[in-house]
């Protein structure tokens, strides 16, 4: 079930790539990406391992530069924007591999999230009504936690900042279903509160399907079928399409 979402005052999509090509050097892993995520929406790119779905979202967020294309966010062009100043336009991400600090407390690793502390005690009330474990938990190590509550532990680090744009990779990776489950309803409780669009990267189809409008499925770089998710027919096509 989808909520009603804050729609954009300047009625821009969120996020918008045209024609992008980039890749590692001389390897070209994308190629003439186009998408565009409407202001508090949700869009999946799914795909196999190997089909430049981790690539998109680091080209992005300018961690690899762009061979061409035009990346926009809410109408301004970042497309040569360094990574760290894409990050201060209100954009959160979330990478497959669990980027925490083990050796910091749980308390310290939300911290992260955040412009500044005086934010922390304000912002922790919302994330506790979504993943409540972390309140008796705060000043347990990052790196005692199970996989599932670090991935958690992840989203809400980035719901913290309270983004407009949530980048977010491969999220139920080894996750049991119902810590997926709790995911998909962090996401969608987010989304609901804030208006916040989200691009979401996945191999579970299903979840996928879950939280998002549209769909994208990717193959070696290029974007080989498109639709939303709610329409009949979605799952096969999409299922038909990876098993090709």
């Amino acid at each position: 079930m989808h909520n009603q979402t804050t729609p954009s005052s300047t009625g821009l999509p969120a996020l918008e790539v045209t024609a992008m090509t980039s890749g590692y050097g001389a390897l070209m892993v994308l190629r003439n990406i186009h998408l565009s995520i409407a202001s508090g929406s949700v869009v999946a790119i799914l795909g196999k391992n190997g089909m430049g779905k981790t690539t998109l979202l680091k080209s992005i967020l300018g961690f690899l530069p762009k061979q061409s294309g035009q990346v926009l966010l809410n109408g301004q062009d970042i497309t040569t924007m360094a990574a760290y100043r894409v990050a201060r336009q209100s954009v959160s991400y979330t990478p497959q591999e669990q980027a925490l600090f083990a050796d910091l407390t749980i308390k310290d690793n939300l911290r992260l999230g955040l412009s500044r502390d005086s934010l922390l005690a304000d912002r922790l009330a919302g994330v506790y009504e979504i993943f409540p474990f972390l309140k008796e938990r705060l000043e347990q190590l990052a790196g005692t936690l199970s996989g599932g509550e670090q991935k958690m532990l992840l989203i809400a680090r980035a719901l913290l900042g309270r983004p407009k744009l949530m980048l977010i990779d491969e999220i139920t990776e080894g996750l049991q279903p119902s810590v997926i489950q709790r995911v998909a309803n962090a996401l969608s409780t987010e989304r609901q509160r804030h208006g916040t669009s989200m691009l979401i990267v996945e191999q579970n189809v299903e979840f996928a399907l879950q939280v998002a409008d549209h769909y994208i499925v990717l193959k070696r770089g290029e974007v080989v079928l498109t639709g939303r998710t709610r329409e009949a027919g979605a799952l096969g096509a999409i299922e038909a399409e990876l098993t090709m």
